[in-house]
């Protein structure tokens, strides 16, 4: 192939953008058709069962030879399994146009069940949400959903309110979590005096920790310094949230929760401030990442008070249900007994 000058190779760029595009909105188009076809059928299967409401395994019959038509007719695709889903999707959301307004053209099927499963009505519209806005992978969506990232969030909430519409200005507590899961480290779970190594494997994990910090989050450096005439000091991690419009400081710590981990985070974060943040950024947010938290600490500190500080547990295997269920209900009774 002959060498091409910088104004054909514009040219054939924009050729080959219009193709991607193009296969992107048939994707979509044919996935938005899928997804409502699934949930006419799963509308149409409810309506039949009603029909036959007299036989109490009416139901089961039905998807039963339904399957089996399908499949004859129209091959794979129409299992037994698959008709229940379609069945459950239409009961779960039984209004399609509302459905269909927050996330239909960008959510897979896959993604479709994993939420549509879950019991509660504001964790589904969260996930729904987040899932269509951020363009999760069902795998990622995964992993969220097991690791309770929506109940973790929520529960570092000073006022424990369901999530449930888009914000157009964002607030800290959309973002802080507690605790923050780091399975994916694959480091021993009792890392005291370690912060080295703590530190070394969230940077070779950096695609996973950002995702699980959240939305908007960049990273800017380890161990930053910063200088005053007489002294440096070192920030573990820096990172800035655009949507939040500011730098967000992580200091490590392996070990339970000290009065002495709190002042060194407020003094981080007064010095960025004075020292580098932007005259257009917002002020910096400082956050804690301990092994324990000692809630008596948390009470009586800046902690409290400070709207930007934050104190929050890691956990570096990944939980049971009951384990996380424990640990969250633990944290909304110590917002509640914190606001007495």
């Amino acid at each position: 192939m002959k060498k091409i000058n910088k104004t054909e190779y514009q040219f054939y760029s924009e050729i080959g953008d219009l193709i991607k595009q193009a296969r992107t909105n048939a994707y979509r188009t044919v996935n938005t058709i899928m997804v409502k076809t699934y949930w006419q059928i799963g509308k149409r299967i409810v309506e039949q069962e009603q029909r036959g409401k007299n036989r109490a395994d009416y139901g089961d019959y039905l998807i039963t030879n339904l399957s089996r038509y399908l499949i004859d007719v129209l091959g794979k695709g129409f299992s037994e399994a698959n008709l229940w889903n379609m069945k459950q999707f239409y009961q779960v959301f039984p209004d399609f146009k509302q459905f269909s307004t927050q996330c239909v053209e960008n959510l897979s099927w896959t993604n479709i069940r994993l939420i549509m499963r879950l019991e509660d009505k504001f964790e589904r519209e969260y996930y729904l949400k987040e899932a269509s806005e951020q363009n999760w992978s069902s795998r990622l969506l995964e992993r969220n959903i097991k690791t309770g990232y929506y109940r973790r969030l929520i529960s570092s909430q000073q006022e424990i309110t369901p999530y449930i519409t888009i914000h157009k200005k964002y607030n800290l507590t959309d973002f802080i979590k507690d605790p923050y899961i780091t399975e994916f480290l694959d480091v021993p779970e009792n890392l005291k005096g370690k912060e080295t190594l703590l530190e070394n494997a969230l940077i070779n994990n950096l695609q996973h920790f950002l995702l699980e910090l959240g939305k908007g989050f960049s990273f800017i450096s380890r161990q930053m310094r910063i200088s005053t005439e007489t002294s440096h000091f070192y920030v573990d991690l820096v990172f800035y949230n655009y949507l939040l419009k500011c730098f967000v400081l992580i200091d490590l710590k392996t070990t339970k929760l000290s009065p002495a981990d709190i002042a060194q985070i407020d003094m981080y974060v007064r010095m960025f401030d004075a020292l580098k943040r932007g005259e257009d950024d917002n002020p910096t947010i400082g956050i804690i990442l301990c092994a324990e938290k000692d809630e008596t600490i948390v009470k009586y500190s800046v902690l409290k008070e400070n709207k930007q500080l934050f104190a929050s547990k890691y956990k570096t295997v990944l939980p049971t249900e009951e384990e996380l269920a424990e640990m969250i209900t633990k944290q909304k009774g110590n917002l509640l007994n914190e606001s007495k």
